[in-house]
């Protein structure tokens, strides 16, 4: 659902295309003239203009002008019936969208609106990632393996190369993948995530393809994927190995062709994009196993890097807390804490199992809620023991608890599917997660789920 403006002195015209996007679920305003144009935008902020080329009180390409130069986020749509390919030409360089004959047939605004407003779309959220990237954190440590990891996003940044990214939750995976994609040739297009572990397998393919209105039920109307989204940038493919095999094989395709089909559709659609994939898990066992296509992961592993989780780069721990202390004193408005020598020590030897995201947590925690400006050991120990993922400092067998946990969890989810009669629905609301969260866990320790419903 988008807000359209038209803006035409034929009362005909506004009525024909009110009805066509009245259909499509679109809110529409009007205007019959260049002066109720300009008074309408002073207090709203439309996603899409039909704009008339001749208005009883004003030049269309000059009013055009105006509001590219105002409200450049807008997407115009110029509309005569007069047309010419010498006012379509000056129409597109002074910045409107695409140019419409008068009577426009039905089939043509409806193609053109889903397109003008995918690409309005597009341009907010990238301008969107570009002010979220003020906020992103940097690649902190000067530890050798931190090093290898520079060169290597240096010289995958100058290629188009496909890079596959591993490594344990929360040591960076996003923020490599991130770091390539700036500083490559494609940082003046989108870049497009996607987690695929957060997706549910009937609903990944329409994600990453997109779908055609009709394809399925509640496929109301027309949906542009990921891969569409992406066209000319990058695609980050995050938790790649939870895709459904289905998926594999279409994305596989999508690599070796560079084109795909929506869902329910049959145009064929030429995309050009660089693929970023990472995942927390051993891909070769996944291979082994049949649960990722080998043919897909050497299409992928063009350029392969590994992160090491925190405990393998401890040295890096002091530069990491100075940078986050720094950090959260500008972000929150704060005096910037010190950490004693006997907190730098306790920060040293933990074992950190949620790697840098939990130090990031950590550190964000203490800088807010510890009142005195020196934090020591005491201090942060009080708040690591807060955390579920808490160990003791010096303990060397870390599995026992983790499975100990894991195991808890398959047989609370189990006994909880049970009661709800195996419905999803029933059974996340009924344990306070979302279902895709659920249906991930379900995958996650191949709980049987056959006669499982979605259903409520």
């Amino acid at each position: 659902m988008a807000k359209i403006f038209l803006v035409d002195d034929e009362p005909n015209i506004i009525k024909v295309l009110s009805q066509i996007l009245q259909d499509e679920e679109h809110i529409i305003f009007s205007a019959s003239n260049g002066a109720e144009a300009i008074e309408f935008l002073k207090k709203n902020e439309p996603d899409l203009i039909f704009l008339d080329v001749w208005l009883p009180d004003a030049d269309g390409l000059q009013l055009l002008e105006t509001i590219k130069k105002e409200k450049p986020d807008i997407a115009v749509i110029m509309i005569s019936g007069h047309g010419s390919i010498d006012i379509a030409v000056k129409s597109t360089k002074i910045g409107a969208y695409d140019f419409l004959e008068k009577p426009p047939s039905l089939e043509r605004v409806v193609t053109v609106v889903n397109n003008a407003l995918e690409s309005v779309r597009l341009r907010r959220e990238n301008l969107k990632l570009r002010k979220e990237s003020r906020f992103d954190d940097e690649m902190i440590g000067k530890s050798m393996l931190m090093e290898e990891i520079r060169e290597i996003i240096e010289k995958a940044a100058a290629t188009n190369a496909r890079v596959f990214i591993t490594g344990k939750n929360g040591t960076g995976k996003e923020l490599i993948a991130k770091a390539i994609y700036r500083k490559s040739k494609r940082s003046d297009k989108p870049f497009i995530k996607v987690n695929c572990a957060a997706i549910p397998d009937e609903l990944i393919e329409s994600e990453l393809f997109g779908h055609e209105k009709g394809a399925f039920t509640g496929a109301v109307a027309r949906r542009i994927g990921k891969f569409e989204q992406a066209d000319g940038g990058t695609l980050f493919l995050d938790e790649i190995c939870d895709m459904s095999a289905s998926a594999q094989a279409k994305v596989l395709r999508v690599l070796q062709e560079q084109e795909l089909e929506r869902v329910g559709g049959t145009e064929t659609i030429k995309v050009d994009v660089r693929i970023i994939s990472a995942t927390n898990i051993d891909v070769k066992k996944a291979v082994e196993k049949n649960e990722f296509r080998e043919d897909l992961y050497y299409r992928l592993n063009v350029i392969p890097i590994h992160i090491p989780s925190l405990s393998e780069r401890k040295e890096d721990i002091p530069d990491l807390v100075c940078y986050f202390m720094k950090k959260f004193s500008e972000e929150h408005g704060i005096v910037e804490k010190r950490i004693s020598a006997s907190g730098m020590d306790f920060l040293s030897h933990y074992a950190w199992p949620g790697n840098i995201r939990e130090l990031k947590n950590l550190m964000e925690r203490a800088s807010i809620m510890i009142p005195s400006d020196e934090i020591g050991a005491d201090d942060l120990k009080k708040y690591v023991e807060a955390n579920e993922s808490y160990q003791e400092i010096y303990m060397t067998d870390k599995s026992s608890l983790k499975l100990a946990k894991e195991d808890f969890e398959k047989k609370y989810i189990e006994s909880a599917l049970e009661k709800n009669k195996g419905n999803i629905t029933l059974t996340a609301k009924d344990i306070g997660i979302e279902r895709t969260n659920l249906h991930r866990k379900i995958k996650q320790y191949n709980i049987e789920n056959s006669g499982y419903s979605d259903d409520e």
